[in-house]
């Protein structure tokens, strides 16, 4: 059932014409080596010697990954009504095919990304890879655990939507894309360190080249605060599937 709405919603979302469902990563692919190509142009400085190229990579790439999914299932519901009518199919269902999609092309991008780069002598070989991709899962569990959130509670409010789009360009310059937690002080370095986005884009980091700096961040911490996330999303989802009425 969640492979059918995958389909369907990869068929709504991208077409059948031109590359059709090669842009699910071709779209955060452009962006990232967008942002890549500003900064070395420019020649931006975030506070250490690593390369530019590794450094935009594992930043912004993490960022397409959990802000974009509560933006999929932010009122996602309504134009969904109709599916309902399926008796095997549950709101958690259209849930997980968007979140999915979106999670499958960020990670598509960022590891194609990371081959090409490599294979160019760009950037070297990660480190631990088993730590990119340790975190990289629970920097995906965390969107996904806050989109179901986000998009159960916006069928009840729909204050919901006007405030997550502000909300996530706020939390983007704090969620460690653009700089390390090295070079903050320690103050507000603990302060950041509530974020869960920021731990896991500290421990992707220390997967790719943490020789070369210290890395901050409690992979208990991310665990934890995923876990309630999702026990919440869970909850609210459940309370939502009872009010919803097909159309």
């Amino acid at each position: 059932m969640i492979f059918a709405l995958l389909m369907r919603e990869t068929l709504t979302r991208f077409g059948r014409h031109n590359i059709g469902f090669l842009w699910m990563f071709a779209e955060p692919m452009m962006f990232t080596l967008g942002i890549t190509a500003l900064w070395s142009i420019m020649g931006a400085k975030h506070g250490s010697d690593l390369p530019i190229t590794v450094f935009a990579l594992s930043g912004y790439s993490s960022v397409l990954l959990w802000r974009n999914m509560p933006s999929r299932a932010i009122s996602s519901i309504q134009p969904n009504l109709a599916l309902m009518y399926h008796r095997n199919v549950k709101l958690i269902d259209i849930f997980i095919a968007r979140l999915l999609l979106e999670a499958a092309g960020a990670t598509m991008s960022f590891f194609l990304l990371s081959l090409i780069f490599i294979y160019i002598g760009w950037v070297d070989p990660p480190e631990d890879i088993l730590k990119v991709i340790a975190a990289w899962a629970l920097l995906a569990w965390f969107g996904m655990a806050l989109a179901i959130l986000l998009g159960a509670l916006s069928e009840h409010y729909e204050l919901v939507e006007k405030f997550w789009h502000p909300t996530a360009y706020l939390l983007f310059p704090l969620s460690g894309a653009g700089f390390l937690l090295e070079i903050v002080p320690e103050g507000p370095r603990n302060l950041l360190l509530y974020l869960p986005m920021l731990n896991c884009v500290e421990y992707l980091r220390d997967g790719y080249f943490g020789s070369l700096f210290t890395a901050h961040y409690s992979v208990s911490y991310v665990i934890a605060c995923n876990s309630v996330l999702t026990l919440l999303s869970l909850a609210k989802l459940r309370q939502v599937s009872r009010t919803v009425v097909p159309k």
